[in-house]
């Protein structure tokens, strides 16, 4: 919400804390056939997405998110060929994808067009790939695009989805997580946003146990800053088919093109596992 004195806040009451940038401007809003979406330009952050209150990202600190949403997997699997993104409407993720010469096929599924399109106006940087001869843009059920697609079809699915309510709630299920087991290639795995590990432990476990039970037989919770989003800490979890414990560091460590948070070493360390969180988990 924006208050008189110009400052968007955006309160997560179960933990009674909030996160607030002070705004210049109220740049666009509109209600899309899905989500309401406003764009504001803030006093440091750049640019910032709000959809249905709550902040999606600004300009100034996406790029941990977008990265950690991307290059780990990418560095994990062995040899990625085709990927998914399910959501990321904003296009940061499918330009960190893209980065990677071995990709040769990223379809992006969004329902939402109107996510999209802000994003080509308010965050062109996050769209400059959008061209690329080896990207597709869909604007449809991204949940229905994974159960009805061919058996082995995708080596990656990168679910880069709002919170678990509306459009996005369908996402965290094990029907869901089914789907797309049968939809990846042999070492396939997919990666999804998993929220705070301080403020949603709870969703985090029923994420993971979801996973399992859809017949993922390895996982992996990584850790990272996003000052934006409620705690400042956030994670994303992979699901694979085969063995994650080991990644291609090499490959990480030379690789060709340029990041601003992650490397080798940074893939290293998010996945060192607090205390609180290795004894909430469990075997999980």
């Amino acid at each position: 919400m924006l208050d008189a004195t110009q400052w968007f806040t955006e309160q997560w009451l179960p933990d009674g804390s909030a996160f607030s940038l002070k705004i210049k401007r109220k740049l666009h809003e509109e209600q899309s056939d899905f989500q309401h979406l406003e764009i504001y330009e803030t006093e440091n952050f750049g640019n910032l997405m709000v959809i249905d209150g709550c902040v999606m990202l600004t300009s100034r600190d996406n790029f941990f998110y977008h990265e950690m949403m991307s290059h780990p997997a990418l560095f994990t699997h062995p040899d990625p060929k085709k990927v998914w993104i399910i959501g990321g409407g904003d296009c940061g993720t499918l330009k960190e994808v893209l980065k990677h010469p071995g990709v040769e096929e990223v379809v992006q599924i969004d329902i939402d067009e109107r996510v999209t399109r802000l994003a080509e106006q308010y965050f062109p940087e996050l769209c400059e790939s959008n061209d690329d001869p080896r990207a597709q843009l869909k604007f449809i059920d991204g949940i229905k695009w994974v159960k009805d697609a061919e058996p082995g079809s995708v080596d990656l699915i990168i679910v880069d989805s709002t919170d678990p309510v509306g459009p996005a709630e369908g996402l965290f299920s094990k029907d869901f997580y089914r789907d797309c087991h049968r939809s990846l290639s042999e070492h396939g795995m997919v990666i999804q946003q998993s929220e705070s590990a301080l403020y949603h432990l709870k969703l985090l476990g029923e994420m993971r146990e979801a996973m399992s039970a859809a017949g993922f037989g390895h996982l992996q919770t990584l850790f990272f800053p996003q000052c934006v989003y409620p705690s400042g800490w956030w994670s994303a979890t992979i699901a694979g088919k085969s063995d994650l414990s080991a990644f291609r560091e090499q490959d990480a460590a030379d690789k060709s093109f340029a990041t601003v948070y992650y490397n080798s070493d940074i893939h290293k360390a998010s996945l060192a596992q607090p205390e609180f969180f290795k004894q909430a988990m469990g075997a999980k």
